[in-house]
């Protein structure tokens, strides 16, 4: 049976079914016995029936758990997005719809095995990042129901949270997909844009909505996000997959952090404590902090609101905002009907200073390797948010309603507890496509902080072994001209690639100055008997520029394997053997960088 202080979390849980001493039944059995402890908690708009999960779980049973990567696996879904059976709300109870089939992205959950218990509670038309724009109640925060649980995909974070799922589905334009994970003390995945499927969803920005993942660790949200991505030909903003690669590892990572001046957290002195901690732990880690100018990035999140995207929003429900806007919820129906005020030309010019801050920021990416952020500068009252209900929604967009726009992925993770309790998290941004290795960077800082899932009081698992290579991207070894700050640096920057870590060989290698190079080239030869350490750096080269660059080395260097001190063996340059004769030996240096100066 599932008790109730029993961890959704997927390895646990999956392990547990697959091992048989858990039933698919059972987990109905004991998700629906925690619902109804919990009382009205506002967290669901629609809940399936007991049967209809009875039959399910019956129905995989029969199956059994081999090819089912989710088998038995409780989950819920954002009422923005369709679920067959379940009607969709988008909170707004006058729209609803009964879809004769499941979004793309629930479809491919449902078929590895998960269960959907139900549809959660939302601000209407995800429009906020409170929690509490909804005509079902606003939905509070486990951890003090005085307060907001975040939005717009609140019940799906709290469902997580207060375990009654081991994870769900929200939406992201905004933040909401990472606002309610910090105040809910769980992990929030912002994919890149395009990277989910957005058919079957209710848009807010079409151009700019993201499907995300709430799960209790970074590896369960990186675990989801890997069956339920993949290319939709039928959703027009689809996207093919992109090589992109972060480091794998904290230590030796550049991590971007706003100037002191342009840190916000609004009079919360413990959310300012809480993320100086957070940076501090990274650097404990092994990163370097670089100050970056988050102008750019401030102006890009004011567009969001104050621009002719907010027209976009209303485009999404047109027909029905004009045929019945006293169906909406006061504070929706003031956003929506602003507007008007926006001409095509106000959203040219929106699009053409867009197109600056993005180029403005750029440099950023080349300078650091991930952006991190408090997830949300503080956290409000519920009553505090009906006082002011613009203002402070504002305020928790600070850090979160430029990544869209300016086409990033992100992670949430858990970042500690204010002195009264409640969860303050960071989030750990960087360009298109990053979203495998920012899970396992997000799951490595998220276990420096906290030791807690949710609202659960269960213990964080411990690190699996290894989070698996990431896909569509080539590691590879450079000991001279082309590490960082050296003349060929560029031809791995030009294609993508990425500085995972600086690190030496193992003492197994003799480092040579060639001649006739120009500029000059080292040749780095395995030498058992008298080898040396010698500094070098690992790179992540995306699969499909890989070729060209190995294309453009010249004889006597090649690619071949090269081993580190630490016994990982990477593709790495060599130099053949014939060339080192006559040529200058400078393995004493250990560096490269020691010989060019």
């Amino acid at each position: 049976m599932l008790r109730s202080e029993d961890s959704l979390d997927l390895p646990t849980l999956g392990a547990r079914l697959r091992g048989g001493s858990l039933r698919p039944r059972e987990v109905v059995d004991g998700v629906l016995e925690r619902i109804t402890a919990r009382g009205d908690d506002k967290v669901w708009i629609h809940r399936a029936a007991r049967a209809a999960l009875e039959v399910r779980a019956d129905e995989l049973e029969r199956r059994g758990p081999a090819g089912l990567p989710l088998y038995g696996i409780p989950f819920a879904v954002k009422d923005n997005i369709d679920v067959a059976g379940q009607p969709t709300t988008a909170a707004c109870p006058e729209f609803a719809y009964s879809p004769a089939a499941s979004s793309p992205v629930v479809q491919a959950l449902l078929d590895a095995g998960a269960i959907a218990v139900g549809k959660t509670n939302l601000d209407q038309f995800a429009a906020g990042l409170v929690g509490t724009r909804s005509p079902y109640g606003a939905c509070t925060n486990p951890f003090d129901p005085r307060y907001v649980s975040g939005g717009s995909s609140s019940g799906s974070a709290v469902a997580v949270a207060a375990g009654l799922a081991s994870f769900a589905l929200g939406t992201d334009t905004a933040g909401s997909g990472r606002v309610p994970a910090a105040f809910n003390n769980i992990v929030g995945l912002k994919p890149t844009r395009g990277a989910l499927s957005t058919r079957g969803m209710v848009p807010a920005c079409r151009s700019l909505d993201c499907v995300s993942i709430f799960a209790l660790t970074a590896e369960d949200a990186r675990a989801v996000f890997a069956l339920a991505r993949g290319f939709d030909e039928r959703d027009p903003w689809s996207r093919q997959p992109a090589a992109a690669a972060v480091p794998d590892t904290i230590a030796g990572c550049r991590i971007g952090v706003p100037r002191a001046s342009q840190l916000k957290f609004f009079g919360n002195r413990d959310a300012e404590r809480l993320f100086g901690a957070a940076a501090a732990a990274l650097e404990r880690l092994g990163a370097r902090r670089v100050e970056i100018d988050f102008a750019p990035f401030v102006e890009a999140a004011q567009l969001l609101y104050g621009g002719p995207w907010v027209a976009e929003r209303y485009l999404a429900i047109r027909e029905f905002f004009d045929r019945q806007p006293e169906a909406l919820f006061p504070v929706t129906r003031e956003i929506f009907a602003g507007a008007a005020k926006y001409s095509a030309a106000d959203a040219f010019a929106a699009e053409y200073r867009l197109q600056e801050i993005r180029r403005a920021v750029a440099p950023v990416w080349r300078e650091t390797d991930f952006l991190v952020t408090p997830t949300a500068g503080t956290i409000y009252t519920i009553a505090e948010v009906n006082a002011d209900p613009v203002a402070l929604n504002t305020n928790l967009g600070y850090y979160t309603n430029f990544m869209n726009l300016l086409d990033l992925a992100a992670i949430a993770v858990p970042a500690g507890f204010q002195a009264d309790g409640l969860p303050f998290g960071v989030t750990l941004a960087a360009p298109a496509f990053t979203d495998d290795g920012l899970c396992r960077l997000g799951g490595a800082l998220h276990r420096q902080l906290v030791r807690e899932m949710g609202a659960t009081k269960q213990p964080l698992p411990a690190a699996p072994a290894s989070a698996g290579p990431t896909p569509g991207v080539v590691r590879v070894v450079v000991c001279g001209a082309h590490m960082s700050g050296l003349p060929l640096n560029h031809q791995l920057t030009e294609r993508g690639g990425r500085l995972v870590r600086t690190c030496r060989t193992a003492p197994r290698y003799r480092l040579y100055a060639l001649a006739g190079f120009t500029p000059p080239r080292p040749g780095m030869v395995r030498s058992e008997a008298d080898g040396s350490a010698i500094e070098v750096e690992v790179w992540a080269v995306p699969s499909a520029t890989f070729g060209g660059f190995v294309d453009g080395i010249p004889p006597p260097l090649g690619i071949g394997t090269v081993e580190l001190e630490d016994g990982e063996r990477v593709r790495g340059f060599v130099c053949e053997g014939y060339a080192v004769a006559g040529a200058r030996d400078i393995s004493a240096l250990g560096s490269w960088r020691k010989f060019a100066g």
